[in-house]
């Protein structure tokens, strides 16, 4: 199985766990690499992303961790950042200025203000935010509301520099079924537009696990059917637990691997020394 994982959260953003205790864990169970990825810096308050003040300590704390754990584990110090047209700090500003690893780039919040009153957040464990912007934003027109969403991982995908993008099909979280199906030709069109855009710029495609086991959606972002015409493209891929608790470090794993086979995957990727390195599945 994967023993590796770069999508992490601590107590630096929205996670549970002390980075020395997700680190230990992950010892514990044999990994070979960690990464942490708190959610990057927003200029608004939130409850998820982490502190500009606090990031010199986070990196700082990863740095000596990295050092302390140097012969039993690989540790990576990233940011998983948020996108959001106009209002994100450039991405290649936030790695130089942290000398960062790598970046994982994610759309959470769907709109153009610096006021959080004026988002749609799209991700989180309520169902019913989801519904309220759809209807305040979007007057309840779920085509034009994915549209969005699907434009502005596009814009991010196309102006920003990064190495995996997270979850980018996560907009069918809260959609339940409700609103649309994943069949409907107009929904398709939309995410294989944005899975050419990942493969034209090289990035590696994440297959996230966290709806799995948070049973939030009853399956893996992103779903197989893309995962395999992902496969046919030469889209790379990684499998993360975007894990908030040490716990999660490698829950649903087995499954992601079996569902990435059944796509036509024979390998994933890590990250080792700067550079993307497949390893067999």
């Amino acid at each position: 199985m994967q023993n590796f994982n770069l999508h992490t959260h601590s107590v630096y953003s929205d996670g549970k766990s002390q980075p020395r205790e997700i680190v230990e864990e992950a010892v514990r169970q044999g990994l070979k690499t960690l990464g942490f990825s708190e959610h990057s810096p927003l200029p608004f308050d939130n409850t998820f992303s982490v502190k500009s003040a606090d990031m010199p300590r986070y990196v700082a704390e990863i740095a000596q961790l990295k050092a302390k754990f140097k012969d039993k584990i690989d540790i990576y110090c990233g940011l998983e950042a948020d996108y959001i047209t106009g209002v994100s700090e450039p991405f290649a500003v936030t790695k130089e200025k942290y000398h960062l690893d790598y970046l994982i780039g994610g759309v959470h919040l769907v709109g153009q203000s610096a006021h959080p009153d004026d988002i749609w957040f799209i991700d989180g464990p309520k169902w019913e935010i989801y519904d309220e912007g759809l209807q305040r934003f979007f007057d309840g027109d779920i085509r034009r509301a994915v549209r969005r969403f699907y434009e502005q991982t596009d814009e991010m995908i196309e102006r920003e520099p990064f190495d995996i993008i997270a979850h980018f099909d996560k907009i069918k979280m809260h959609n339940r079924e409700r609103y649309f199906h994943e069949d409907e030709p107009w929904y398709r069109a939309l995410a294989f537009e944005t899975l050419d855009l990942i493969r034209q710029k090289g990035l590696v495609m994440e297959v996230n696990v966290r709806g799995l086991y948070k049973k939030r959606y009853n399956g893996f972002y992103p779903s197989p059917w893309l995962m395999e015409e992902a496969c046919k493209m030469g889209v790379p891929a990684i499998i993360s637990a975007d894990a908030h608790h040490f716990s999660e470090l490698t829950l649903e794993f087995a499954a992601a691997e079996e569902a990435l086979k059944r796509a036509g995957y024979r390998n994933v990727v890590n990250f080792k020394d700067g550079r993307w390195i497949e390893v067999a599945i």
